[in-house]
């Protein structure tokens, strides 16, 4: 069993956020695979689904960013999921917007919810970085992850969590090369293989 988590802020207030893509691509990936229906479970939001061969819980902490690992450290141990099946997709400065990139363990680069989740549970997960560009200025990111997604953006952030949702099965079948590449070419397939923001870096 897999555990895929999303990261972003409860409520309606910051749904559509640039800190909220995590969120996004699971319900994408939820509304694509037929999960269940979410229930407020492990202080988040969790849905059982199937992915290919593998059976994944769906879940998005209500915990607020900062304090994510509460929420992964509870759904983990109660399904005895090993710290490396569990998987986070989460918005990434330092990738330009609409790329991809999949890592195991490695720093967290300032990100509070990484931050949270390697304190409760360790650091050897799998993680999603969904790229999201920098504002260019270290003193204006909070108000940039915290802002909603421009009109501009959204096509793209559509196509990406669509991306993600087509081949999470390649995902969870721990094919992670592969899912990272068919997701890179079905963004460029859409034209979206030079979509820049001020300051943002690959």
């Amino acid at each position: 069993m897999r555990l895929i988590v999303g990261l972003g802020n409860p409520g309606s207030r910051y749904a559509n956020n640039r800190h909220n893509i995590g969120f996004l691509a699971i319900d994408a990936i939820a509304r694509q695979h037929r999960a269940s229906p979410f229930r407020h479970r492990f202080q988040g939001e969790a849905a059982e689904v199937v992915l290919g061969t593998e059976r994944a819980i769906l879940l998005k902490p209500s915990t607020f960013m900062n304090e994510s690992g509460r929420s992964v450290s509870e759904a983990q141990r109660f399904y005895k999921i090993p710290l490396a099946d569990v998987i986070v997709l989460h918005d990434e400065l330092d990738l330009a917007p609409a790329k991809l990139r999949v890592k195991l363990g490695g720093g967290n680069a300032g990100h509070n919810g990484l931050r949270s989740i390697t304190a409760q549970c360790g650091n050897e997960y799998r993680r999603v970085r969904l790229g999201i560009g920098h504002p260019g200025d270290k003193a204006l990111v909070h108000a940039y992850v915290l802002n909603d997604f421009g009109k501009a953006e959204l096509p793209w952030v559509e196509d990406l969590c669509h991306a993600v949702a087509d081949h999470v099965a390649l995902l969870a079948a721990g094919e992670d090369a592969n899912f990272q590449n068919k997701v890179h070419l079905a963004m460029a397939g859409r034209g979206w293989d030079a979509v820049k923001t001020l300051g943002s870096r690959n």
